[in-house]
């Protein structure tokens, strides 16, 4: 078994010096990617990417509305962060809350006619910054690589979620 077999099956306790270089370089830039997404978003449609994570989760949405806490779960947030978010998204006409019909002390967010059009609206833009900044730079087969990833790293987060 080689030392970075053995690393990946548990034999090591810590990541060897160049896997933690590959780390470094996957954080260091996924988190500029998003910066520069959120920047461009921002810019685009005066819509942060919590308002666009919120907007496209409602739109997808079975009659344009979500229980609270399914949204929050869905869009991976804790509801606390959520509650504050909608606050604002509320104060600006992007959605409403509700009681919830089916649920006692239960919450429902709906997408308003205001939000469904700020949504259509950096839409187009939003894509197209994805188009530029991440799939132009990437070929077909890193564009695989990357889901491949991807779909890795939520599979163990998942997991590990539910330990």
């Amino acid at each position: 078994m080689t030392e970075a077999t053995a690393g990946r099956r548990g034999g090591r306790q810590l990541p060897t010096a160049e896997e933690l270089r590959i780390w470094r370089d996957f954080i260091e830039t996924t988190t500029a990617l998003g910066s520069r997404l959120e920047s461009r978003l921002q810019s685009d449609s005066s819509l942060s990417t919590g308002d666009y994570a919120v907007l496209l989760a409602l739109s997808e949405a079975q009659d344009q509305a979500m229980r609270s806490s399914a949204l929050a779960a869905h869009i991976g947030w804790e509801r606390s962060r959520l509650s504050h978010h909608l606050g604002r998204m509320e104060r600006r006409g992007l959605i409403r809350r509700q009681e919830c019909a089916t649920v006692p002390r239960g919450a429902e967010v709906l997408l308003t006619a205001t939000g469904a059009e700020a949504f259509r609206a950096a839409t187009f833009p939003h894509l197209r910054a994805i188009r530029e900044l991440f799939v132009d730079a990437l070929t077909p087969e890193q564009i695989l690589a990357a889901g491949e990833i991807a779909a890795a790293l939520k599979a163990r987060l998942d997991s590990l979620r539910k330990e």
